[in-house]
């Protein structure tokens, strides 16, 4: 992957990211990409020699940008239901600009997708599942979270149940659908309930 002056690779992952947040992975070519920037095939080959590394290129910049996002989360939060609202509002933000989880997407598709696209996907989950695992580990130390199970099953079920709520708001892009469902599912895991936001 090259980069020049113009920032061209950033303007094509910035493209190619919100298509497969809206069409999936399968649902959009190099050809979708470089019509929608003006530029040849051939000029998107230069910087990603095929789609398979833009993708990868894709879910490395995505799941940098939650790393960076689950320690201001770590920084800032000041206790474990804190650091679960503040990961749920990860999610409603990706809801609010009409999008996806990019990884979210791509798992949809997991089975049809090239092997380094299908480690990169679990790896995003795996990081995830151990974040919001420590997370009730705290909350529960704490007194602050219930945990109705084992951490690592109590952290699946929050990202599955986030996940699957943002799936299910595709359908009408319900954002307020989607806030209830995930307040819901916190309320049932924090042992002082917090009020809905």
């Amino acid at each position: 992957m090259t980069d020049d002056g113009a920032g061209t690779t950033v303007r094509i992952l910035d493209v190619a990211e919100r298509l497969l947040q809206v069409r999936g992975y399968n649902g959009f070519s190099y050809g979708d990409v470089a019509t929608e920037l003006g530029i040849t095939r051939a000029a998107l080959h230069y910087h990603f020699r095929g789609k398979a590394e833009l993708g990868l290129a894709l879910i490395e910049r995505y799941a940098a940008r939650f790393t960076t996002a689950l320690a201001a989360l770590d920084r800032t939060a000041p206790d474990a239901p804190a650091r679960l609202r503040g990961y749920v509002d990860l999610y409603r933000d990706v809801l609010s600009r009409d999008r996806m989880c990019l990884c979210g997407m791509l798992a949809a598709e997991y089975r049809t997708l090239p092997a380094p696209l299908q480690r990169s996907v679990s790896a995003f989950f795996d990081a995830n599942t151990r974040w919001l695992r420590g997370v009730v580990e705290q909350g529960a130390a704490e007194g602050s979270v219930r945990l109705a199970g084992p951490p690592d099953a109590v952290a699946a079920m929050v990202l599955g149940g986030l996940e699957g709520a943002l799936l299910i708001t595709r359908i009408d892009g319900d954002v307020d659908r989607f806030t209830a469902a995930a307040d819901r599912l916190l309320d049932g895991l924090t042992a002082s309930p917090t009020a809905a936001t």
